[in-house]
Order: C-alpha cells, then structure tokens, then sequence
C-alpha cells in the first residue's frame, strides 16, 4: 500500500506513471505490502488464466524474484514504473516483501520510480537494455 500522497498521470518512461503529489524526504518509505489488501499469489494462477489476462495481470503485478510469489498492489502503486535511475530502492530487511524507500528527495511533481530488476523476475522492462 502507498504511504505517500501520489497520484497517477501520463509518464515519459511507459504510458502512465506514478508522481508525488508533495515533497518525498530521503529515507521515507513509499509503499509496504498489506496483507488483506494487496495480494500475495501462487504464481499457478497465471498458467490458469487467458493469455490475455496473464498478460494484464503481469503488466499490473509480478512475479517476486525471492518470494516466487505473484504480487499484486491494490492501489496506484502498480503504476511506479521502471527505472535504471530509480528514486526508490526496496529494503528486503524490514519485512519479506520489502519496504520501498526513497533513496534521494523526491521533489512534487517527479515520476516515482524503483528499478525492477531488484524485485521481478528477469524481463524487459521500458528503458532498460534488456
């Protein structure tokens, strides 16, 4: 779940991103799975679905790289997109999900983005070299 104010608006990287709607301090934790809120699935479940539905359910959600667990945030944070100069990092000693923190002052207005190579099973993601 967020745990900043943000909302959702065209992005220069991919289609739709997500952009603080206030100052974001260094060290501030942006997003933290919510059990009960976001979900946490066997990863079968997408073999079970549509090609068209997988593909949605993989555009809004991923496969955990640790957990081997398909994640699914509930709220606008599936629209952070991905970035090799990424603003968040995610801290995996809080707690198994990880917790998303700033790495640098987030000014209001920027796209809010995290690397996800650090999180998702390999793929291509828009602005990566992959």
């Amino acid at each position: 779940m967020l745990l900043v104010s943000a909302r959702v608006d065209r992005s220069a990287i991919h289609g739709l991103g997500l952009f603080a709607v206030a100052p974001i301090p260094e060290g501030t934790a942006v997003w933290r799975f919510t059990a009960g809120f976001d979900l946490d699935l066997d990863p079968k479940c997408l073999e079970e679905q549509p090609a068209i539905v997988r593909e949605r359910l993989l555009h809004y959600g991923y496969i955990d790289r640790r957990l081997h667990r398909y994640i699914l945030c509930c709220d606008d944070a599936r629209f952070i997109n991905h970035s090799v100069a990424a603003n968040l990092r995610p801290d995996f000693t809080l707690e198994p999900h990880g917790v998303d923190i700033a790495v640098v002052d987030i000014p209001a207005g920027a796209e809010i983005t995290v690397d996800y190579r650090l999180i998702e099973v390999e793929r291509s993601w828009p602005g990566s070299s992959r």
